[in-house]
């Protein structure tokens, strides 16, 4: 059965092109799970079950704040609610097929990429998930996978979305790889993406969040969500890792890395590289063994 069409909300903000990237981090820190740039404004997009009333006042002062450290005028902020077959006609004028890493090649089910010699293609029906690869953090999570993934690996996938890191993973060489989401929509539009890429036998998909996974451990854990989210599943996360495992977090702003830094010390977990494009940044980090050993062992 289909899920009930949703509706989304557009916080369109006509603002100087040069503070497109600090929007983005605000607007992602709010919530928003999509952004569109054109040459005019910044759309920024969530579910309308997630939008209230009051968050408008707050996209107002947070862009307010952010002109008056520059020399740009007052941005012009306008909302209004989208639905979901609505929004997927515009966005199929505007997507291509796009290198995420150097292996990795996203493309639209609607336009479909002929892979060259080494290149992994992956095709992609993003619906509203926001999976395409056109945004930073979806890069960086991307190109962390590809350098750490190896044959016959298990990887998770938290917070899944269009299931494009999952299908990745398995395209990579992965033995297999669990994709979960708490989003019905964003479930059903994963299994359709596996459908597509012929990896369904391999990419199993549950509506469900980390803590509701059994015991199982993984050798490569992927989340690419909001701070506050990653910081909520922390704890669940490093409990699925395995002893060598490697986790990899992404959706990441620069000024994060701090914070998160030391909660995964106070997790036994330690920051092995950061990858970096604009003020975007992703870390995969590896549990210290020393203090992994002093630890009870789950079964």
């Amino acid at each position: 059965m289909n899920p009930t069409p949703r509706s989304y909300v557009e916080v369109e903000i006509h603002a100087d092109a040069s503070l497109t990237e600090q929007l983005i981090g605000l607007m992602s820190q709010l919530g928003f799970e999509g952004f569109w740039e054109d040459q005019t404004s910044l759309k920024c997009y969530m579910g309308s079950k997630r939008w209230e009333p009051g968050m408008l006042a707050e996209v107002e002062s947070l862009a307010g704040l952010l002109v008056q450290t520059s020399k740009s005028s007052l941005p012009r902020i306008s909302v209004r609610t989208i639905e979901e077959e609505n929004w997927n006609a515009a966005w199929k004028k505007t997507i291509q097929p796009i290198r995420i890493s150097p292996r990795i090649v996203v493309a639209p089910s609607w336009q479909p990429h002929a892979p060259q010699s080494g290149e992994v293609a992956l095709t992609i029906n993003p619906k509203m998930s926001f999976g395409t690869g056109y945004h930073e953090s979806t890069r960086l999570a991307a190109g962390l996978l590809e350098s750490y993934l190896r044959p016959g690996m298990t990887v998770l996938d938290t917070g899944t979305g269009t299931g494009i890191l999952a299908i990745a993973s398995v395209k990579l060489g992965a033995r297999e790889a669990t994709g979960i989401d708490t989003d019905e929509w964003a479930h059903n539009n994963a299994r359709e993406n596996a459908d597509l890429n012929h990896v369904r036998h391999l990419v199993h998909l549950r509506l469900c969040s980390v803590k509701d996974l059994d015991r199982k451990r993984f050798d490569i854990i992927l989340a690419n969500l909001q701070k506050d989210v990653i910081q909520e599943l922390l704890h669940d996360m490093v409990d699925r890792l395995g002893p060598t495992g490697i986790l990899i977090l992404s959706g990441l702003l620069e000024a994060d890395e701090s914070p998160m830094e030391e909660e995964l010390r106070a997790e036994g977990v330690c920051i092995m590289q950061k990858v970096q494009e604009n003020e975007w940044i992703a870390l995969a980090a590896q549990r210290d063994t020393q203090q992994y050993a002093r630890v009870p062992h789950l079964t």
